[in-house]
Parts: structure tokens; sequence; C-alpha cells
């Protein structure tokens, strides 16, 4: 059911939710699991009416924390990490690029049958764009996920790459900074309490030391960082990564991360002396956004190096801190790698792509609509193939770009058929989390990060 106003949307929460000024009280919790959060979520999503959206989305967001479900910073745990209390598990950092809401609630029953609780969702710069998807609606797809599968405790939402891209840079510096700027603030008012800078784009080679290399990277990761400081809510420490090397360059270096954490934190102490730094740093150690695509649209096999990943790692906890190093790219690694990634102390590890293929891939997805997705690829994303490319490395390269277009087609699927790509995505994240050994983290988590009540605003027209 999507609700056309909020008239529609107040008479169907009568009896579950009460609304009290911008507090919202949950009277009967198993309608709410059981019919009204669908029916939330996709008036959130799909309504016409802006305000009926809006309206939905607080509602979301009220139950939510009254049912003990707080979107966090992570911030608490990485220092954690970083002091040396807390090892022996790689926190995994998915990105939900389709079935947003059926997905997360995948996420949620493979974390709750093991009591995982060091998990963070997340969503790109360019992920945003591609998939129709702004940071409020991604969030609160999450979180009533969340409320759908009875999760409790802190809810960790990331800004992914939330890049200074080098091109538009170099077109006009102001504007892109300034696109960034407005992209972190409208994802810190949707609750994402994690942000990932990424300004590795930037890095200049043929510069002659490497610090004059990093010097652009550092210094806008030290601006960007305080700005994000100046907009966190009170009692929150949003958790904030920078980035060394771009993912699919050359390989990261001791020596690089140095440069940029020392030119980083004197410039962040420009703005501050009690300015809060990076919880993390990314690195490049051998992995590709989404692989590389072979002729017959298998995936080729990457020669990650986890020996510099470890070194890394560990030199960014104990020189700076950090919880370690995080590693991009790595959903569409053989299994047997992600048991290595906790016994080399990384930190994080980003995960989209290979979620990704599963829907696409299921034999429960529909055939017709595979076909429509590609039809429209072959048109609007003519542009990408590249000469040689077969059909299968062309859509395998693309079909991303086709889920945004398609999104209601998703969202639409019958009950059967997005239960069975659930359950394919569930048992994923179930080996997932066993492989990078975060089972029965949510105790940890629970010691080091607090819930912090940060006021909403109130849901216009359902008092």
């Amino acid at each position: 059911m999507i609700y056309d106003n909020t008239e529609l949307l107040k008479k169907a929460g009568e009896g579950v939710l009460a609304v009290e000024g911008a507090d919202v009280r949950v009277m009967d919790e198993n309608r709410l699991r059981e019919t009204l959060i669908d029916d939330l979520i996709r008036t959130a999503v799909f309504s016409l009416e802006e305000e009926t959206r809006t309206a939905a989305r607080r509602l979301i967001r009220g139950a939510a924390a009254a049912a003990g479900v707080h979107a966090a910073s992570i911030q608490g745990l990485y220092e954690a990490i970083g002091r040396g209390e807390v090892s022996g598990f790689t926190v995994p950092a998915i990105n939900i690029r389709a079935l947003t809401y059926d997905t997360a609630q995948a996420v949620f029953r493979a974390a709750r049958v093991s009591g995982v609780g060091a998990v963070i969702f997340e969503i790109a710069r360019s992920e945003i764009d591609y998939t129709s998807q702004r940071p409020e609606e991604y969030a609160c797809a999450v979180t009533a996920a969340a409320i759908k599968t009875g999760f409790r405790g802190p809810l960790f939402l990331q800004g992914d790459h939330f890049q200074v891209g080098a091109k538009k840079y170099a077109k006009d510096p102001e504007a892109e900074v300034r696109a960034v700027k407005d992209l972190i603030w409208e994802a810190i008012e949707a609750g994402f309490y994690n942000i990932d800078i990424d300004t590795s784009t930037l890095v200049d080679l043929a510069e002659a030391t490497v610090k004059e290399q990093q010097r652009l990277n550092y210094s806008l990761a030290a601006e960007l960082t305080t700005m994000i400081r100046d907009l966190e809510p009170a009692g929150i420490c949003i958790s904030v990564g920078g980035e060394i090397g771009e993912v699919g360059g050359k390989n990261s270096t001791v020596e690089e991360l140095h440069a940029f954490m020392e030119g980083y934190r004197e410039t962040l102490q420009q703005s501050g002396a009690d300015l809060k730094g990076i919880s993390k740093i990314s690195v490049q150690t051998g992995t590709t956004h989404g692989g590389v695509p072979l002729a017959d649209g298998t995936v080729a096999r990457v020669k990650l190096d986890f020996a510099t990943l470890e070194q890394l790692s560990r030199v960014a906890r104990t020189d700076y801190g950090l919880a370690g190093a995080v590693q991009h790219g790595a959903s569409t690694l053989p299994e047997e790698a992600f048991d290595r990634f906790p016994a080399t102390g990384t930190a994080e590890v980003h995960l989209a792509t290979g979620f990704q293929n599963i829907i696409y891939d299921s034999a429960s997805f529909p055939a017709a609509l595979r076909e429509q997705v590609y039809d429209y690829l072959k048109k609007e994303a003519a542009s990408e193939r590249k000469e040689g490319d077969t059909d299968e490395q062309f859509f395998y390269k693309t079909r991303k770009k086709g889920l945004g277009p398609f999104k209601r087609e998703l969202w639409d699927l019958p009950a059967e058929i997005r239960a069975a790509i659930g359950a394919e995505l569930e048992a994923q994240f179930a080996l997932l989390f066993r492989k990078l050994n975060v089972g029965g983290t949510m105790e940890t988590v629970n010691r080091y990060v607090k819930p912090v009540d940060v006021p909403l605003k109130a849901p216009a027209g359902l008092a």
C-alpha cells in the first residue's frame, strides 16, 4: 500500500503509532512489524506527494528510535581498536544498490542469528545517482528493515566515497567541493554519522615528493573534516574516513600513509587544536571496484597484497591511533580471501558488486525484467561500450545503471521472488560475517557505542 496523502497515512497508523510533537510512540509493535512498516517504507519511497513521503520518513525514524534502533557513529568502537582494547574482526561495510528494503532485511536476519553488531550500511556518491536513492530514502529503507526484522541497537549508516572527482575539480574546483559539502550536509541530516571522504583522486604522482603528491588530498580531507565537526549533532562524534590511494590505481605505501597523516594533522590543527581527525584510512592493495569482467562475463581473479594491507593497518594503529586500513572493492574476491582480513588487522572491508550480482544472476530473477534492463542499457549506456567488449562484459560493467530506472519494477516483484532472492543474500551475508569474525560483536559494540537521542523534526500533518 502506498498512501497518497497524510490523512490516509494518519488513519493507517491509528492504534499502532502515536505522534506527540516530534516524538513517535509505538503502541502496537506487532502490527507495526507485520503490516504497517511495509506500507510506510513504500510510501516513503514512492508516494507522489512530497509531504506524504516526508511524513512517512519521519514516522519510520521516530518509530525506530522508540523501538531501540538508533543511528550511530562507530567512532567509539574504532577508537577502542586503535587503543588495542578490541581486535580479531573486520567490520563489513555493505553497499545496497537494489531492493534496499529486502536486502537490508537479509543483512539483519543474518546478523541476529550470530549476534553481529559491527556492520555498516553505506551508499557511495556515485551510487546515489544511478540507483536513485537519496540519503534519507536509503536511511529509511534500512531503518524500516531493522524494525521489520526486530533488530535492536546501533545502526551504522555511512556515506561511502564522498568523492571529489578529479575531472570536475579541474574544471571548477569550488563547485565540485561545494557539491560534496552539500551531500555531506544532506547525509548527516538523514542520520549518516559515518562519512568516508575520498579526495584520493587528487593525488598527483607527478610531484617530486610524496608529501607534495598527497598535498591536495590531505588539505581537502582536513577541510571537509572540519565541516563535518561543525555539523555533527550534539553528543555524536561522526566517524570520518580518509583515503590515500585511489582504488584501481597503484598500491599504497607506508610512506604515503605518513605523508598524508602528517599533512592532514597539521592542516586540521589550523582549524582547531581539539578537532577529532579520521578514524581509519582507505588504501589500495590491488582490487578494482566491481572486479574485472572477462569475455564470458566471469570475473578475473585478483591478487590482493595482504602483506601491504597488514603493514598499513599496523602503522595506522601504532603511529596514529586509527582503527586500521580499509579495503575497498572486495565483494568479488574468492571466499578464501575473507578469512585473511581479520588476520591482517584490516579495520573495515567494503562490499557492493557481489550483492548486485546475486540479485541479477539469481535463478529467481525474472528473465523478462533482466532483458528489459539490458535493452535499456543498449540504448542509454551505449557510449560506455569499449571496442572488443563482449555482450557479457558490457552488461556486467553497466547493469548497475539500470537499477535506478527500474527501481519500482524491482520493488514490485512478487513477494515469493523477493523472498527467494533475499534467502540467497542472507546466506552470503552469513558467510561473510563468519569469515570476517564479526559474530558476537553486538556486546562489544554496545560497550563502546552509546545511544544518543538526536531530535527529529515533527512529522507534518500527523500529530
